[in-house]
This record gives C-alpha cells, structure tokens and sequence, in this order.
C-alpha cells in the first residue's frame, strides 16, 4: 500500500519540460534515483515495526549444560541428574511433552535415543527438566546431542523459530577410592601424569630451599591412593623427579660425590616416597614410566633402575625422553625442556673445557645464580659491564641479545657475590673449576673487540646442531629460542606451550593429539587444531614444588581417561589437585577429544612385572 501511494506520487506528476533532450533526460535520471531513495526510505519506516514484531515472536532457551554446535568439539560437562532448560518465555504446558531428546552419540556417528522424562512446573513455567527414569545421573564418559524442538510454545503462541540443537560430554566423577568408578566396572583405564617433583638430598632439606619437603607427606599418600585405586593403568613421571640443580652458587652440586652415589643419597633423604613408588611398580598392576628432565638429565638408566628397580623408563636423545603409551598412539607425554635454549642437554658446548660427553646447559648455571638471589635477598643489583656490538653480523648480534639475557636477570635476581668472584661451584659432568657469573656473560675482546663468552662458546651458532642431536622435529631459530627464554623468566609461557602445537599438532608428521608436557610448573589444558582440522589438546602437569606464590597452584596431575569402550566417543584429559589432608580438586581446565580408532580400551588383570 505504501508503495502504492509512493509510485502515485512519482509517476502521475509531469515531468518539467526541457528544451533540450539531453538535459530532459538527465533529469529524469535524478528523478528516478531520488523515486529509489524516497521508496528505500519508506519502507524501512513502513517495515521496521513488522520486523521488529517478527523477531518478538521467537522466544529463546539456555541449557544448564555446555554446548557446543559441532560433535567433533564436545563441551564437556561435570555429571549431572538433571538438565535444566530455562526459556525466555513463559511455556503452554501442552506443547512440553516430547518437545526435547537426547541422544547418545556412538564411535560411529550413529545417534541412539536415550529415554528421558521431561518435567513442567507451573509454579515455574520457564522451566523444562530432562531426567532418567530411575533418576540416576545421566552415564558418564559418553557424548551427547541434545534436540530442543520449535514445537515448544510460550503461553502466547511464540516458539524457538527452529530447532535448537547441541553436543555435550559428561566427564567422569573422580576418584582414586577402593570403590572405583561404577562407569569403568574396575577396569583399568587411566593415565596419570605428574612431573616436577624435584626430590633433593639432606642439605636441601636442611637448608630450607626444598620445595618438595612440604609436600612429601601429601605425595605419599597420593602414591598410596593410586597403589589402591581399581580404576589406574599408568602413572608417568614427566622429569624432574630427582634434582641435582637446586642450591646456591657455592653449594657442592653433588656434595663431593659421584653421580651414582648423590642419586643413592637423594633417595635415602626422601625414602617414604622411594617406598611408596616401590610398592606400585611390585605390585605389578600399575605401570610406572620415568621420562628424564632438565634437573635429573644425568641421572642414568641404571641408576634410576637401582633405586626403582622395574621401573619403565622413556629415554631417546641423552638427557631426554618421549613416552608414548602402547595402546595409546595419540598421546605422547615429555618433560618440554628439549625445546628451550637455556633447558634442553648441551652436547655440543664446552666440550673443550670438560674433556667428557657433557651435556650440562646454562640453566644449570642460572639456576644457581637464581637460587642465591632468593637465599641472601640483596637488596642492590651488580650492574653488568655494558657492551658494543655489530649488529650487522649475526653472530654477533646474537650475542648481544643473550647479553640483554643475562642483563635482565641479575637486574631481577641480584646476587651478594661479585660478578667476576669464582663462587659457582661445579664438580659435576665433567665440570671440576669454580666459575664467576661473568664467564657466563658476553664481552667485547679488549674492551672494544668483538663479543666473545668463556661460558658456552658459540652457544646460538650451534643451536641448531644441538637441535638435530635432541631430536626436535620442527626446528626453530636461535633468535626465536632466546626470545622464548625472556619471556619464560617474565612468566609468558605462550612461547613454550606453543611449542607442543608447532612440534606435534602442526607437523604433518606427526598423528599425536594430546601432548602432555611438565617443566613449567604452571599446571593447564589449551585445545587448539591439527593441519587436519582435528581437535587437539595440550597438557600441562604442573608441579609438586611448593614455591610459596598462590596464584600457581602445586600438587597438580593430569588425569587421561581413553574411550571406556569401542562404541564410546570422547577421551578425557583433566587437570586435578590434590591437598594435604588428600581431597581431590578439579581444576577448572577439562577437555575432549573425538574422532579416534575405536578401540577397546578396557584392560582387565594386567600385570606389568
């Protein structure tokens, strides 16, 4: 109608009257837009109540749920009994019945109805509850569809204007009793990861600078839970078991002794949890993995065999492992030190100096100088002598870089030592001299030559051969590795996660979908994508360092619960935390992924002895 009148308005007048043609029609041209513009401009004025009166006719609904829109990426859920929908709108009780389903969501992609009962209130007419019929809580380690139909009405005729429809999975109820998980039927499922529990000798008890000390009753009792637990497959030590790196710049590293005799000292000073690791891997039911790290890189086969003796062990390059369970190819479990400069075993550096196969990298050193800081507290920074650089070779520059490096971290960690004071001393892989902080640091030759180090000579040329010698599979610049390790010591791990997608998700090599890494002591779960378009989960393990900062919470694992059967979907990973009086907390991170072989994932009277 309205268009109508436009149209009588603009067609019925007469046109002004032009002496020349070419004008006439130039004119008729600007009527014409301005016939468009005025039209245009009408009828949103016109329309703009019906749209609006159209979109207020649909009502919307919130599930009590996580959803998500593809049934590759579940949203994962904690168990539950009950669904809550909760409409905009109030609903007509007559419309309810049938008016949602669930579905079940096989390994196969087949859907399976799963029979609920849906419950209206009038005393809450926005309110739909989805139930079992026993009441029980709906099965968990399963995926599901939900279908919320527009069939649903609100009390004045509005519905959803389509079906609303999502993905969710429901993760286990854990638990580490004697009872199990009824889900499981005490079949023997689970991963457990921890890392980073940095078991010292006597004098770092003593002294106060063992992290773990406080948390050694609180491990034991885990261990002991786990022993028991119907429900374990693995439990992976993901490095750092023993250290041989904590203490201050003076200490003896290993106290005067060989390697093989500190590692026998260290189990002696921490002798419950020996016990304790001892008793699961006899028992046999259990098996238990060490993979190395970057504070007990040294410690040997044998000699990790002599204190564990059955224990299964991931080794590949010297100083470092990757554990890939049997049955589980799409894990892959490391402690993440062979993709950090200052971290990852130095084959190939100062060879010259300790005449043996040393692998000993700078965080050695660093980390001595760290741990004084923190002992003695001073209060001044000794400034470092600055340096000129050319900046037009790389080398060079290089160094100038690994200079600002160790500039920012005696700036942060001041120590009381004078910097060219010989107080770090060594006495380990080859090593024999004490050494000051400044052989550590770049100097220009004759104090306007070019930079040169007595400390790990040539450190960032040869990164890449160390590289090649570690294994790593997607290799990376030195000036990439550097700026990785400034903002480790800043507390930015992007870097250093990220290396878990570069190394796995992203090379096409490589078919792992969860990586789980230590080293960090920063427990988490970021999910992100392969070259294939399939989800992917990183994990972190955190630590059982107590190193007094809240905000990092200690006593952390990582929990991976493969699909219970081959007709089931999702596979679990969990980050947990345990306490000292030993309940059990989820952390917020929890994931899944989909989309694997089936497999039967359930093993039943193994034995691993």
């Amino acid at each position: 109608m309205l268009q109508n009148f436009i149209n009588f308005l603009f067609d019925n007048r007469k046109a002004p009257h032009f002496p020349i043609p070419m004008k006439r029609d130039r004119m008729m041209k600007r009527y014409g837009i301005l016939h468009f513009v005025f039209g245009l401009f009408f009828s949103f004025v016109y329309l703009f109540p019906v749209i609006s009166a159209l979109a207020a006719s649909t009502m919307t609904v919130e599930t009590s749920v996580s959803l998500s829109d593809n049934a590759d990426t579940p949203a994962v859920n904690d168990s539950t009994s009950t669904i809550t929908l909760t409409f905009s709108e109030p609903l007509n009780s007559e419309t309810v019945a049938g008016g949602a389903k669930l579905f079940r969501v096989k390994s196969t992609g087949e859907r399976i109805e799963v029979p609920c009962i849906l419950s209206f209130d009038n005393n809450a007419p926005m309110l739909v509850m989805i139930t079992r019929p026993d009441g029980t809580a709906f099965e968990e380690g399963e995926e599901y569809k939900i279908v919320i139909s527009r069939n649903i009405k609100s009390s004045n005729g509005m519905d959803l204007g389509n079906d609303v429809s999502g993905y969710f999975a429901i993760n286990y109820t854990f638990s580490l009793g004697s009872e199990g998980i009824p889900e499981l039927n005490n079949g023997r499922t689970f991963i457990i990861v921890i890392s980073d529990i940095h078991m010292g000798d006597a004098r770092t008890i003593a002294g106060g600078y063992s992290g773990f000390e406080r948390n050694k009753e609180a491990f034991v009792n885990f261990m002991n839970q786990i022993r028991l637990a119907p429900n374990v497959k693995e439990l992976v030590i993901a490095g750092d078991m023993l250290d041989e790196w904590i203490g201050p710049m003076d200490s003896d590293p290993l106290n005067g002794m060989t390697e093989s005799a500190f590692v026998d000292s260290i189990a002696v000073a921490n002798q419950t949890v020996i016990d304790a690791l001892n008793n699961i891997i006899t028992d046999g039911q259990i098996k238990v993995t060490y993979i190395p790290g970057n504070h007990d890189m040294l410690v040997t086969s044998e000699d990790m065999d002599r204190i564990l003796p059955g224990i299964s062990q991931a080794r590949d390059a010297l100083g470092l492992g990757a554990y890939t369970p049997l049955d589980r190819a799409e894990i892959v479990i490391e402690h993440g030190h062979r993709y950090e400069l200052f971290c990852a075993p130095d084959p190939v550096s100062n060879r010259s100096i300790t005449k043996t196969d040393s692998i000993l990298p700078p965080g050695f050193f660093f980390t001595r100088i760290v741990y004084s800081s923190l002992l003695d507290k001073p209060a001044t920074p000794n400034p470092i002598p600055g340096i000129s650089v050319n900046t037009t070779d790389e080398s060079q520059y290089l160094y100038s870089l690994y200079w600002e490096f160790w500039d920012s971290t005696l700036t942060n960690n001041p120590v009381a030592e004078g910097l060219n004071d010989k107080v770090i001393r060594t006495g380990i892989d080859g090593y024999t001299e004490d050494y000051a902080i400044n052989d550590l640091i770049p100097y220009n030759i004759n104090g306007d030559g070019p930079l040169d180090v007595n400390l790990y000579k040539g450190m960032l040329d040869t990164w890449t051969e160390r590289q090649t010698i570690n294994q790593v599979p997607i290799q990376f610049g030195a000036r990439e590795a550097l700026a990785e390790e400034a903002d480790l010591t800043k507390g930015d791990l992007s870097a250093f996660d990220g290396q878990a997608v570069r190394q796995y998700f992203h090379n096409d090599a490589s078919s792992k979908r969860i990586v789980v890494f230590g080293h960090t002591h920063a427990p988490r779960i970021i999910p992100s994508f392969n070259n294939n378009g399939q989800k992917t989960i990183y994990a972190n393990s955190g630590s059982w360092q107590y190193l007094g900062n809240p905000a990092v919470p200690s006593m952390t694992f990582v929990v991976i619960i493969p699909q219970k059967t081959s007709d089931s979907t999702p596979e679990f990973v969990t980050v947990y935390q345990y306490s000292q009086s030993g309940e059990i907390t989820k952390l917020p991170d929890q994931d899944a992924i989909t989309n694997l072989e089936p497999t039967a994932c359930v093993t039943y009277g193994m034995s691993y002895r």
